[in-house]
Parts: structure tokens; C-alpha cells; sequence
């Protein structure tokens, strides 16, 4: 073991490098306030990591993006997990970075010869906003698309630098191809990069410059790196990872369904930590518009730039330095404020989609599914709403989870309602499986189930209508004559399955399964719903 270290040491200086990184003196002040350097960048190599395992199976480009990030979350060994660690390590990160800001200027620690140290840190705060920001298209669900679409509206209002920066997004003629190519190579190319090389130099001038002392602390001995405040930042590391852990397995990175530009009627909301700015636009309306989006920011990242040279004055205590407090108290309640008052107006029905997880009408047996079709089929949504909100129709809201009868009720409800309604056109076979669609629904699904795309409840009545599940199953529903349908996509190819259901002899001489002279609509129709099961 030692000629293999002395052999490292010669060849690399690896050694002698990392014991001179541990044993560098730092001020006997030092300690628990000092973590957050460490903690950042832990999550920096945190998010680098889970993106690089994202893009192992991620689809960069709109077609694909959603249901590649649908295929992680839903059936990738781990992908859920690794999602969610993505998802709130952004907001974990970006929380970090800024209380890292916050104790540096509170200590005071940017004064001179610190002055560069502290502007690595502010343009590493504006990266960090910046990896939020091109991330946040990337999902190409509504929810990211029209957030997309207000930023670059947003952008586009930038006085005489407006077309230039939205040409920069490709977004000149509305959010599409390009500016999704943009964000991502934003996200994946050059910011991982450029933000890498900025964290080396920020660390190399800590390390030049060393930890700020507190006044007096000069005089005292000072301790080393290494064993204290190595334990503390290790500490610190695992206490955030840890619930950063939890978060992940606990609560569900959003999905929400595919972006849709016809969708006017979307309510876009940002991240939580830019919901300020959004709720500021409310309150800014017309000529102040410009005030909010460009003026306010612009003076607030001026500002930060500018704190070395404006506070030219000699270093302080901590508990003497007021009017620090003061400011980041005051921007503290103003943001706070700002961000409060957004959530608490964010519309109910808005905030659940944000909340669920992907595609929940995957796990729908095809008797639900085929439901759902009856439902569109027979227009019920002419009377009844699937939503959150009350969209004054005449007949009750079925998304409260008011369904509270079982099927033969309902059944016996649709065949005599006892109302003056249309009458049904449905066989008793599908009004079954109306009703088996209508109790499922709760309010925690209801908008998913009410977003089931077009081929998935069609392929579902087709399956239905010719009694699939006789021999096989879906979802755990249906019988175990034929083998399990399932992961169809993983076994084989559509064409395989279309082939299959004109000629199954061809593949299985033994098959006892009938041929199937479906028409080319039910026939890609019911394919592409057996290729989409999880």
C-alpha cells in the first residue's frame, strides 16, 4: 500500500495536494456558518450527476422529451427517485446558494482583498437561476411550455435588447423546436461547463484569500481544516442530502400532461422561487410592466455586484453589523411576501396538476378506460365537469369525488335517471364500465383522468369490445390465458402486434387466438394503447 501511495505521489502529487487542502489553517472563528460553500457545491455534483443519469434515457427534442421523462418516472428502475432528486436539488440548490450569499454578507466577508470571491459568488447565483430557468422547458409538459412562453414575453419586453434576446431563445416565432434546442443545450452544454470552471475559481480565490476572520480573530490560533470543519461540513452534507433523499421518495417530481399551444386557457406558474416576480406583475400592470421585469432585477443584481465597493468600511462583528440585518430583513419580507401571496392565489385546480405525478391514467384497468371513452362518446362532459372548479354546468361535478354508488346503481341511474336527460345509446356491458370510470374518479385524479389522450380510450373500447381480456390481462384486471399485456412495448414492435392480431398462427403455430380483421383506425388505435401500458 505504501509503494502504491508513494508511486500516486510521484506520478500525480495527488497526496501531498489533498493533505495540503486539509491541513490549510482557517480562523478559530470558524464554523457552523462557513457549510454552505461545501453544501453548494455537494449539490452542484448532486444535480450533475442525477442529469447525467436523465440523459441516459432522456429524449432531447419535443416529440420525445414527455414520454421519455414519462418512461423514467413510471417504469426506469430507480428513474423516479433519480427524477425527484433532479427536481428538488434545483430548489435545494438554489436555497443554498443564496443563505450562502446571505452569511457572507452579513459577516461581511466580502471587503477587501475579497472583492473578486464575492462576484464569482454573485455570477454563480445568476447561473444557478439560469440552470433553473432553461430546465424548467425541458419536461415539455403545459406547465413548462407556457411558463416558457411567458419568460419570453417577458424577454421581449426588454427595451432595445428585446428581439435580440428573444432571437438568443429561439423563441422569435413562438416556443417550438428551436427554443427548446436552445434551453437544452443552455442546460446540458454550457452552463454545466462554464458554472464548473467559475466554482474552480471561486474556491482557488477562497483558498488564496482564505476564510474571513471576525475582528480580533487574528490574533488567535488558528485551527485547521481538518478534523472540525471537515466533520461540520460533512455533517451538514448529509443532514440536506438526507432531505433532500426524502423529498424525493416522499413527494413526486411533477408531470403534467403534454404541452398543448391550443391551450389557452392554462393558468403558467414559475418555480416557487419565481413566483415573486410573477406575483409582482400583477401589481405592476402597463407602463409599470417594465418596471418589474427589467429595472427591479436589473437594480438588484447591480446592487449585489456593487456591495464591495460601496461598503468600503472597516470589518465589524457580526452582532454590530445592523444595518446588514436590516437589508436582508427587508428583502427577506419582500420576497417572502411577494411569493406568499402568489401561492395562496394560485387556483386550486392549477396547484393539484402541479402536485400529481406522471400519466396517472396508465394504471387505469381497460374496463376504466373504456369508460372514460363512453364518457366522451356520449358527451357527458355536456352536463358534468371532471375538474376541480365549478364550471356552472347544469349536471353535478364528478371531479369532487362525489361518486359515492357502487356500479349497479349507477348502471340502473343511466338506464333510468330520473331526470330529463338524454337517453343513453350504451349497452349494458358499457354503461358497466361508465360506472367503473365515475367511482374511481377522486379529487386527487380526476384532472389526469379527465386528460386520458384521445388513442388510449379508444384503443381501450376496441380491446373492451372484443373481450381481450378473456385471455389476457391489464393492470391486474382480466384473466391469465394469454399471457399478461403489460410492458407489451419492451417484448415487441407495433408492426409485430398488428401482424399478430391478422395472423396469430404465423408467430405461434399453437395459438388458439382468433385472427382480427379490425379496421386501420381501431387497429392503431388499440396497438398504440397496448404499446403506451406500463
Amino acid at each position: 500500500m505504501r509503494a502504491l501511495i508513494d508511486w500516486i505521489e510521484d506520478r500525480t502529487g495527488l497526496i501531498s495536494t489533498v493533505e495540503h487542502f486539509m491541513n490549510e489553517e482557517i480562523p478559530a472563528s470558524s464554523g457552523w456558518q462557513q457549510v454552505f460553500g461545501s453544501v453548494a457545491m455537494f449539490l452542484f455534483l448532486v444535480q450533475a450527476f442525477t442529469g447525467i443519469m436523465l440523459g441516459l434515457n432522456y429524449g432531447p427534442t419535443p416529440g420525445e422529451a414527455h414520454s421519455s421523462l414519462r418512461y423514467i418516472m413510471t417504469e426506469l428502475s430507480g428513474g423516479a427517485l433519480i427524477r425527484g432528486l433532479h427536481h428538488w436539488g434545483a430548489s435545494a440548490m438554489v436555497i443554498v446558494v443564496v443563505l450562502h450569499m446571505i452569511q457572507v454578507f452579513i459577516w461581511g466577508a466580502y471587503k477587501k482583498p475579497r472583492e473578486a470571491t464575492w462576484l464569482a459568488g454573485v455570477v454563480l447565483l445568476l447561473f444557478t437561476l439560469a440552470f433553473a430557468l432553461t430546465g424548467y422547458l425541458l419536461p415539455w409538459d403545459n406547465r413548462a411550455y407556457w411558463g416558457t412562453v411567458v419568460t419570453t414575453q417577458i424577454a421581449a419586453g426588454v427595451p432595445v435588447m428585446g428581439p435580440y434576446v428573444l432571437r438568443l431563445m429561439g423563441a422569435e416565432d413562438g416556443v417550438g423546436v428551436v427554443t427548446f434546442a436552445r434551453f437544452y443545450a443552455a442546460h446540458v452544454l454550457i452552463l454545466p461547463a462554464v458554472t464548473f470552471l467559475l466554482i474552480v475559481f471561486h474556491v482557488y480565490l477562497v483558498r488564496r484569500h482564505g476564510v474571513a476572520p471576525v475582528p480580533v480573530d487574528e490574533l488567535l490560533p488558528k485551527q485547521k481544516f481538518y478534523p472540525k470543519q471537515v466533520f461540520k461540513d460533512t455533517f451538514a452534507i448529509f443532514a440536506v442530502f438526507a432531505t433532500l433523499f426524502t423529498l424525493a421518495i416522499v413527494a413526486k417530481a411533477p408531470l403534467g400532461r403534454l404541452a398543448d399551444p391550443t391551450d389557452t386557457t392554462f393558468i403558467p406558474r414559475p418555480e416557487w422561487y419565481f413566483q415573486f416576480l410573477f406575483q409582482l406583475l400583477k401589481y405592476c400592470e402597463g407602463p409599470l410592466e417594465l418596471f418589474a421585469t427589467v429595472v427591479l432585477p436589473g437594480l438588484a443584481v447591480g446592487g449585489l455586484l456593487a456591495v464591495p465597493f460601496l461598503d468600503r468600511a472597516p470589518m465589524l462583528k457580526v452582532t454590530k453589523r445592523t444595518t446588514a440585518f436590516a437589508v436582508v430583513l427587508l428583502c427577506a419580507v419582500g420576497w417572502g411576501g411577494l411569493t406568499a401571496a402568489a401561492i395562496v392565489e394560485t387556483p386550486k385546480e392549477a396547484a393539484l396538476a402541479e402536485a400529481m405525478g406522471p400519466m396517472d391514467w396508465v394504471e387505469l384497468t381497460p374496463i376504466e378506460m373504456a369508460g372514460v371513452g363512453y364518457f366522451q362518446k356520449e358527451k357527458c362532459g355536456n352536463c358534468h365537469t371532471l375538474g376541480l372548479a365549478d364550471e356552472g354546468k347544469p349536471g353535478p361535478n364528478m371531479g369532487t369525488g362525489g361518486v359515492s354508488h357502487d356500479v349497479a346503481w349507477m348502471v340502473a341511474h343511466f338506464k333510468k335517471p330520473g331526470v330529463p336527460i338524454a337517453m343513453m345509446s350504451l349497452k349494458a356491458n358499457e354503461m358497466n364500465a361508465l360506472a367503473s370510470f365515475l367511482i374511481k374518479l377522486t379529487p386527487q385524479n380526476a384532472v389526469k383522468m379527465s386528460e386520458v389522450p384521445t388513442f388510449a380510450w379508444q384503443g381501450a373500447l376496441v380491446y373492451q369490445k372484443n373481450q381481450c381480456g378473456v385471455c389476457h390481462q391489464v393492470n391486474g384486471a382480466g384473466m391469465n390465458n394469454g399471457p399478461p399485456l403489460n410492458g407489451l412495448a419492451k417484448r415487441r414492435k407495433a408492426d409485430w402486434v398488428k401482424d399478430h392480431f391478422k395472423d396469430p398462427t404465423k408467430y405461434d403455430a399453437d395459438s388458439t387466438m382468433p385472427s382480427y380483421k379490425f379496421s386501420a383506425a381501431d387497429e392503431e388505435a388499440i396497438t398504440a394503447y397496448l404499446m403506451a401500458l406500463p
